[in-house]
């Protein structure tokens, strides 16, 4: 993950990569390594890793970076750290303009991303800042 800056926290992990096509690896790294190591689940692991590339991916086609990634698990006691009871995953770029959902025709490379959000997260939504836009999702975990 050369280029990257990161911390991992017992409530949460946060990292910041350059918009460089080596940070889409870096980010999926980073995310699988965190929640390997919080004890989440390879299935709720897996959609975790497979969304945060897709946005991180949609991140660098259209910005200079940096590409932020956060996480936030729930609290050990079942109080939800996030706004609510699952992980709370999100994806900050310093874009002002919104993604926007389209529908990708079967032969498109291109334009799942926000598709695949939608289907898997438990809520998603985008949020702007000063200084770009975080999109987010939330992600039941089992129990």
């Amino acid at each position: 993950m050369t280029g990257t800056e990161g911390r991992v926290r017992g409530d949460g992990a946060a990292w910041s990569f350059p918009a460089r096509p080596g940070s889409v690896r870096g980010a999926r790294h980073a995310v699988r390594d965190a929640l390997h190591s919080w004890g989440i689940g390879a299935e709720v692991s897996g959609i975790a890793v497979l969304l945060v590339s897709e946005l991180v991916t949609n991140s660098l086609r259209y910005t200079s970076g940096p590409i932020g990634v956060r996480l936030v698990r729930p609290c050990p006691d079942g109080d939800g750290a996030g706004p609510g009871r699952g992980l709370l995953v999100e994806v900050s770029d310093p874009l002002p303009d919104p993604p926007t959902e389209r529908t990708a025709g079967p032969d498109d490379e291109g334009g799942r991303g926000l598709q695949l959000v939608a289907c898997s997260a438990r809520r998603w939504g985008i949020r702007r800042r000063d200084s770009g836009k975080t999109v987010w999702f939330e992600l039941a975990l089992p129990g």
